[in-house]
């Protein structure tokens, strides 16, 4: 090795042990800076007990978050006509464009399916909870919650999913309704069914060498203009 070379390989060296040194003060400072306590910024308060509990109102499946509560059917059918049926309908139909609760079994394969509580909902526990977060309409919250659980019951045998027009819905029965499609809704899968598709490197250009097309056209409202009567878009 020459006499030049010795000098740059010693250089580059030192370089690295200096950098190496940098690199070990730097993880010092920063562990020190870690272990310290974060400074109070002064705003706010520490949410209460009673504001939490507020807030945390979520209703799982298994029936964890239920609160203590029950009511009819027959208790639901007097609110649900009260509360309900000016955007729902009488019979869960939907008016105008307002959601249609009841109906559709056996619809989920045509190709206008009608997603109902009945037909698609795969728990009571997403009408209970969204009851109790969203409901009325207008009117939020307002619902105690024997009238949600008379209102899920009622919604229940709206969709013939119970039969007693006496039954009652409460914490301790709810885990027993089992929804019509329950059993069609599983884990998301997808990074093992579908990774055969996956490309190790995107394709940024020329990905779809021929022009598009519409090859469908929205069901509900015709918002696809016609190829003739569309704007023209530079």
């Amino acid at each position: 090795m020459s006499r030049s070379a010795s000098l740059v390989v010693a250089a580059l060296l030192t370089v690295g042990i200096a950098g190496f040194k940098s690199h070990d003060a730097a993880a010092q400072h920063a562990a020190s800076r870690d272990t310290k306590p974060a400074p109070k910024l002064n705003l706010g308060r520490i949410a209460l007990p009673e504001e939490i509990k507020a807030w945390d109102t979520d209703v799982r499946a298994d029936g964890k978050g239920l609160p203590p509560g029950k009511g009819t059917v027959k208790q639901g059918d007097e609110l649900f006509q009260a509360q309900c049926a000016a955007c729902h309908g009488e019979f869960g139909q939907g008016v105008g464009r307002w959601p249609v609760l009841a109906g559709g079994l056996d619809t989920l394969k045509a190709d206008r399916p009608d997603k109902t509580i009945g037909s698609f909902w795969p728990d009571v526990s997403t009408v209970f909870d969204y009851i109790k977060r969203a409901m009325p309409y207008g009117n939020a919250q307002s619902l105690s919650n024997d009238d949600i659980y008379a209102l899920t019951a009622y919604l229940l045998s709206m969709n013939d999913i119970v039969k007693d027009p006496n039954f009652e819905l409460n914490e301790k029965n709810f885990t027993s309704i089992k929804m019509p499609n329950a059993a069609a809704f599983y884990d998301d899968d997808r990074e093992t069914a579908e990774k055969q598709f996956w490309g190790r490197e995107p394709c940024m250009k020329n990905c779809k060498p021929a022009a598009p097309k519409v090859v469908g056209r929205a069901m509900s409202i015709d918002v696809t203009p016609d190829s003739k009567s569309g704007p023209k878009v530079e």
